[in-house]
């Protein structure tokens, strides 16, 4: 994907203002727009990365049983309302030979968080990047969060969480049970 063009998100920005009756021009509003062409770069970098560039680098290691990283916090842009949702990951797989470095699987989650988003899709995405790129035997990936488009407008339940899964390749039912219990 190509850089994004903030001159158009600032006019956009300044448009939004009008139409909601403010003054783009005022004191705390004029720099508004600029801020927020930098904050869509920054919550939608992700389109300018790939998976496998985390998941490359391996190490051998044929003994090596589940692997659970949990607990990776992350943000990202619900697709409908254009709004925050964040939470938790929690990445389990079964090494077919191969280990990756621990800080790769938050990468990964920062690959797929940074973009317009369902939680659904970020689970998904997660789960087949591990799958393929490790060439794992099974990825079991645990997403709880929380949508501000639930949470802070339409039916305003503050704190309430979503949590998906999604399990790819050989991941018996017992170990998915186990791997909740340990998330």
């Amino acid at each position: 994907m190509k850089d994004i063009d903030k001159q158009r998100i600032e006019n956009a920005v300044r448009e939004i203002l009008l139409a909601i009756g403010e003054d783009p021009d005022r004191a705390g509003l004029l720099d508004t727009p600029s801020r927020v062409a930098r904050m869509y770069e920054e919550i939608t970098s992700g389109y300018a990365q790939t998976a496998a560039e985390p998941l490359s680098k391996v190490f051998d290691e044929g003994g090596s049983g589940l692997v659970l990283e949990k607990d990776i916090s992350f943000s990202s842009t619900c697709e409908h309302h254009l709004m925050p949702f964040f939470g938790k990951v929690h990445i389990a797989y079964l090494p077919n030979g191969k280990v990756v470095g621990l800080s790769k699987l938050a990468r990964v989650v920062e690959v797929f968080s940074k973009r317009l988003q369902l939680q659904e899709r970020l689970n998904a995405q997660i789960a087949d990047s591990i799958f393929s790129e490790l060439g794992a035997k099974g990825v079991m990936v645990v997403i709880e969060a929380e949508h501000t488009c639930m949470t802070a407008r339409g039916v305003k339940k503050v704190g309430s969480k979503t949590v998906t899964t999604a399990v790819r390749g050989d991941m018996p039912e017992s170990l998915q049970a186990q791997i909740l219990a340990l998330c």
